[in-house]
């Protein structure tokens, strides 16, 4: 089952266009893996799909429903959760309460506190500290709990390994298969082809704003993506 379609969709922000005619398909269950240059229009996407930006053309189809002309609030009830880039956690709160702000969707599921805490020891830790006091892998980690308890059906998570130590990034990965246990569906944007390639079920490859190659990560090699990336293959899906 389709838990995401997106057909012909241009979007952007003012008189810039970032996106042009994307189409995208994500099947219930599976872990999307979104690659491409800086700028290339990942973000867009993801803002796109979680309802931050209204598309200029094309639809958004979540869970059988149109969803194009809802706002991130309506589609964040109905079980889209996006951990964005720059975590924009409320510095002035504690973790706790960040985490209470993500549960306001009001959507019943797996995670509350205690499931959280559980998956999350380091989150737990530090349940009472201000987000603003908290390191740049603490804030990462803080986002995505946010998310989760929201009980989303799809997880969006943009550039969680940016700036980064790498055995920060190695804990946050851990937690994936976790994360997937019940169901959820995840689009994740990543730059590392090699992180890429060990949790992705697809991959689909940005390009100036367009899907130039899409297929199962066990099918692609990594020269085809490297190509697709810099611009150099011929468009495939």
């Amino acid at each position: 089952m389709n838990l995401l379609h997106l057909d012909s969709v241009d979007a952007g922000y003012g008189d810039f266009q970032a996106l042009f005619g994307v189409g995208l398909t994500v099947a219930e269950g599976e872990l999307l893996a979104l690659v491409g240059a800086n700028g290339a229009g990942k973000t867009t996407l993801l803002r796109t799909i979680a309802g931050e930006l209204s598309p200029f053309r094309g639809s958004v189809c979540f869970a059988g429903g149109d969803v194009t002309a809802l706002p991130d609030v309506r589609r964040a009830r109905l079980g889209i959760g996006l951990v964005p880039e720059g975590r924009r956690l409320f510095g002035s709160l504690t973790v706790e309460e960040n985490l209470q702000v993500g549960a306001a969707t009001g959507r019943s599921g797996p995670w509350n506190l205690a499931t959280i805490y559980d998956l999350m020891p380091l989150v737990a830790d530090r349940r009472d500290r201000k987000a603003a006091h908290l390191s740049g892998g603490e804030q990462q980690a803080v986002a995505i709990a946010r998310a989760l308890m929201g009980n989303p059906r799809l997880l969006l998570l943009d550039e969680v390994s940016l700036g980064l130590a790498p055995v920060v990034v190695d804990r946050l990965y851990a937690s994936l298969p976790d994360i997937r246990a019940n169901g959820m569906t995840v689009v994740l944007v990543e730059q590392d082809l090699t992180r890429t390639f060990e949790v992705a079920d697809r991959i689909a490859c940005v390009l100036e704003g367009r899907i130039v190659l899409t297929g199962a990560a066990g099918e692609l090699t990594r020269d085809q993506v490297t190509a697709a990336y810099f611009g150099t293959s011929e468009v495939v899906s």
